[in-house]
């Protein structure tokens, strides 16, 4: 063995640069933050969407509702039933108005809805109006009607309950109690519905 590689095996190893290693873990930490942010926005925004979801299927199933409700009116035979069925276009015709604001308050707008919950409704309110028209094929559509809007309003009660308890915002939980003690007795009306009165 050569005097000069026995040296420099016992000879204690330099210090790395402390700079080196310094910079090493600056760049971490870095990396660690910017996973972190990126993990925080993505929960952000999905506690605000699930928020938002409530008030967005909300307002679309209102709009499907009222299109089953103006598209039967002139098949409905009984009086009592298009007597119900009218109040119920004009409160329609009345929360279309009154919803905008309000919803807007928390983000919710005709172009911000999610486009998953308008096709979701859409579908729902295409099988709805499937449903009617086999019905009024089988002379059997006023039944089948009040029983159909019944549930479709009792749905909409919930989804107003639902974003009453969503939000703390003042004005949408005035619209959302105001627009169920209107419906309210709607949707009583078309679940007590008897063809034989």
């Amino acid at each position: 063995m050569q005097p000069n590689d026995y040296l420099n095996q016992i000879a204690p190893k330099p210090p790395k640069k402390p700079l080196q290693n310094h910079m090493v873990r600056l760049g971490i930490i870095g990396a660690g933050l910017i996973v972190l942010v990126i993990i925080l926005s993505v929960v952000a925004t999905s506690i605000s969407n699930s928020r938002r979801a409530p008030a967005e299927r909300l307002s679309v199933r209102i709009d499907t509702t009222q299109t089953i409700a103006d598209e039967s009116q002139g098949t409905l035979r009984s009086s009592q039933l298009r007597s119900l069925n009218s109040d119920l276009r004009l409160f329609f015709t009345n929360t279309k108005r009154d919803i905008g604001e309000p919803l807007a308050t928390v983000g919710v707008t005709p172009q911000s809805i999610n486009q998953s919950i308008v096709t979701e409704e859409t579908s729902r309110a295409e099988a709805i109006s499937q449903r009617l028209e086999d019905a009024r094929l089988n002379a059997v559509f006023d039944r089948t009607y009040a029983r159909e809007m019944a549930f479709q309003l009792s749905t909409v009660l919930t989804l107003l309950q639902e974003v009453h308890a969503g939000t703390s915002n003042q004005s949408v939980r005035d619209f959302t109690d105001a627009t169920y003690e209107n419906l309210e007795p709607l949707q009583a009306g078309f679940e007590n519905f008897n063809e034989t009165n």
